[in-house]
């Protein structure tokens, strides 16, 4: 197969050796450079405007039109080890409410913590207002590691991933583990910040009511199954073994009583695999144990656009350690790796979203001075 990538207004043809599945050739077009750390990424109705979250506590617009603009009206966040801005979503109602979701690292007693809000986007003042704080992730840790985090919607309920703050304590009393914590798990709560009475936990003593599921690490990324309204997420292991799980109802995920991962410090299994009548849910996918194998996936959603017919309904999950798009099918339960894009680029993944006029693939990438990009049919 062949594609033409265009960077930097110069056009290279390349040859790539991809499954025949994805014979069709593709343009790679650099439509914005020079993003320091961005994280998220949404698309606006009806505009093809993408705003796009930095890690240090920016907002930005990108257009066709204008490139690059700034957002005013962020909250303050702490931008230290892994926090900081992070996911942003488009509201259900956003065409009435005006209303954009987001995720920050802000400070509070005891250390730091993930918050979700929102606020109103007016695009023509290039600002957010009535910002407000929904939900604040408990306990706050004094730590700068795993702190996720993922935004999805299903109806009128507002879906978010957190990380483990990286605790190191492998037992049964790790925090995912831990009930009475949000860390490490999906919370469920409405557009209003209210916990809902039907999440699984809401009336069990100690434990904390937004908790949909819990036993996770460090979440990446969360999309909606185009076909059977499932969430599905990625999320990282300790040395390899990162997973994509479909989220349940009141599952325990398993971490870190149950990994495919091994320990960073000479690889050394610390939890059995997840097998069969463990009492946790496991993954759809998994990768093996090894930091060589560890892919570190971020950013991920199912292609449903008319750009690649090819594609229709297959996952598009992004890929930090081996810096490349994958794209997978699914088959047998599980998912197989059709084809690895943009893998000469050597550019870390952090997120990726499909157009909803143009079908074109949007992939931001991840680090200091990067770009965002745009697949398109060759």
């Amino acid at each position: 197969m062949r594609y033409r990538a265009v960077l930097g207004g110069a056009a290279t043809i390349l040859a790539l050796s991809l499954p025949a599945f994805s014979d069709q050739g593709y343009t790679v077009e650099t439509l914005a450079e020079e993003l320091d750390r961005p994280w998220g990424m949404a698309f606006l109705p009806d505009q093809g405007d993408l705003i796009i979250t930095l890690r240090g506590g920016d907002l930005v617009l990108w257009s066709a039109e204008n490139g690059l603009t700034p957002i005013s009206g962020a909250p303050d966040v702490v931008a230290q080890g892994q926090g900081g801005l992070l996911d942003v979503a488009i509201g259900p109602d956003f065409d009435e409410s005006g209303f954009v979701y987001l995720t920050w690292v802000g400070a509070v007693d005891g250390g730091s913590t993930t918050h979700v809000g929102r606020a109103r986007l007016d695009r023509d003042a290039g600002a957010l207002t009535d910002l407000e704080t929904l939900h604040v992730v408990q306990p706050a840790i004094d730590s700068g590691a795993h702190f996720g985090s993922r935004i999805v919607f299903q109806g009128d309920h507002l879906f978010a991933g957190f990380g483990d703050r990286g605790s190191k304590d492998f037992s049964e009393s790790h925090i995912s583990q831990d009930l009475s914590s949000e860390n490490g798990a999906v919370i469920r709560i409405t557009l209003e910040g209210e916990i809902p009475s039907d999440n699984p936990f809401v009336d069990e003593d100690g434990a904390a009511g937004a908790i949909w599921s819990y036993g996770h690490r460090n979440i990446q990324a969360m999309t909606i199954h185009p076909q059977t309204g499932e969430i599905w997420l990625a999320e990282h292991g300790e040395a390899g073994g990162d997973e994509v799980n479909i989220v349940e109802r009141g599952g325990n995920f398993g971490w870190p009583l149950a990994s495919f991962g091994v320990t960073y410090r000479g690889g050394d299994e610390f939890a059995p695999p997840h097998q069969e009548g463990d009492g946790f849910v496991a993954p759809i996918h998994h990768w093996p144990a090894g930091r060589e194998a560890h892919n570190s996936p971020s950013g991920m959603t199912f292609y449903t656009g008319d750009a690649f017919p090819e594609w229709q309904d297959h996952l598009l999950l992004g890929n930090l350690f081996h810096r490349y798009l994958g794209l997978y099918a699914e088959s047998n339960g599980g998912l197989t790796e059709i084809a690895r894009l943009l893998e000469d680029q050597d550019l870390r993944i952090r997120d990726v979203a499909v157009g909803p006029d143009d079908g074109f693939i949007y992939v931001l990438a991840d680090g200091e001075n990067v770009p965002l990009l745009r697949i398109m049919p060759d």
